[in-house]
């Protein structure tokens, strides 16, 4: 066992408390990695308050990066010191989704409960999303981790665990965007603008960003979009096809507004598809005419974490950074201490932040 600091939920909807916890070694097929940044996410905020429910206390933060410093036995292709991104991805390899290429919806269980963290005193702690990386280090399963090139930022590399793959993916592995075809993305937040590149770089001719700022809606034009909307607008959908000219052929919903869903079908041309990536809270539901879809040969998809096999679609991302057709560093909107987390929290609450990064000091 080690002793190491993290940020712990005590109780939904409270700030979170920095304390020292237990973490075990790596067991069979698992790392432990000492992280150097992790990016605070929707999710966890979502987490945190209390809107999917789960065990308490957790440790939260599933978007990290850092350098492998142990690994378990039967670890293959990862070796100590290996700079690494992190991902909630936990794959068994075998189960009926990964063996038809699927790792994301993996079936086989896991229990955050008995995971390799335990409070000071060794009580239960919950390591949420198979991570919990709000903390100085993380042990978890092999097949969630990827290595990288020494020369990728920490900072930069972590944001790839979950807002890049998860924007990027929805619109090249879910709605399959092919050269020329239109995209509207709903929601112009880190998974959105992740989503707005990811059809630049699939080749979309119209890109219309969705979204309640307008002072986010001319971000979302640095990361490729051709055209915005205010969502505030009475009829945006009908501005967004006097943009295209036209229906579009995948609406990337990435907010969890229920608003958002309800019109998103709104934006589609006949044989489009609605990928739903947003999440919102347990228990809220969104409204739609079936037949209108049906008629039409429209469709509604769900997509988690952008549908990748990260071993695949990571070093892509990495390369395509690399080359400076991807943008990470521009991203980030703060960095801050993990003493600092609550005050990162409240930050991104404000809507106003791409990705708030919780940079790890080791002088």
């Amino acid at each position: 066992m080690s002793t190491i600091k993290a940020a712990v939920c005590h109780e939904f909807g409270a700030p979170l408390v920095i304390e020292e916890v237990q973490l075990r070694a790596p067991e069979m097929g698992e790392v432990e990695v000492t992280l150097d940044a992790v990016a605070i996410c929707h999710s966890d905020i979502s987490f945190a308050d209390g809107a999917w429910g789960g065990s308490l206390p957790a440790v939260y933060g599933h978007e990290a990066a850092g350098r492998v410093t142990s690994v378990g036995p039967g670890v293959t292709g990862i070796a100590e010191g290996d700079p690494v991104v992190v991902t909630l991805i936990r794959a068994c390899g075998s189960c009926a989704s990964c063996s038809e290429g699927k790792p994301v919806i993996c079936s086989t269980p896991y229990d955050g409960d008995k995971g390799p963290l335990s409070t000071a005193d060794g009580g239960k702690l919950h390591q949420a999303m198979a991570c919990g990386a709000f903390a100085e280090k993380v042990v978890v399963d092999q097949s969630q981790v990827v290595k990288i090139a020494e020369s990728v930022a920490m900072e930069a590399a972590c944001l790839i665990a979950c807002g890049v793959i998860t924007g990027v993916g929805a619109v090249v592995n879910a709605a399959q965007i092919r050269a020329g075809q239109d995209v509207v993305v709903i929601g112009a937040g880190g998974v959105g603008l992740n989503a707005i590149q990811g059809a630049r770089i699939a080749g979309a001719r119209r890109i219309v960003a969705v979204d309640m700022s307008e002072e986010k809606l001319e971000i979302a034009k640095q990361f490729g979009a051709t055209d915005g909307v205010l969502a505030t607008d009475r009829k945006p959908f009908v501005k967004a096809m006097r943009a295209m000219g036209r229906g579009a052929d995948a609406v990337i919903v990435t907010v969890g507004a229920i608003p958002a869903y309800d019109e998103a079908p709104r934006y589609l041309a006949p044989g489009g598809k609605v990928i739903m990536v947003g999440m919102p809270h347990s228990g809220a539901k969104a409204t739609y005419e079936p037949v209108i879809l049906a008629a039409i040969g429209q469709g509604m998809q769900g997509s988690k974490m952008g549908d990748v096999v990260i071993k695949r679609d990571i070093p892509w991302m990495v390369d395509m950074y690399q080359q400076g057709r991807l943008k990470l560093d521009e991203l980030i909107s703060g960095r801050w201490s993990l003493d600092q987390i609550n005050e990162a929290i409240a930050d991104t609450k404000t809507g106003a932040a791409k990705r708030n990064v919780i940079v790890f000091n080791r002088d």
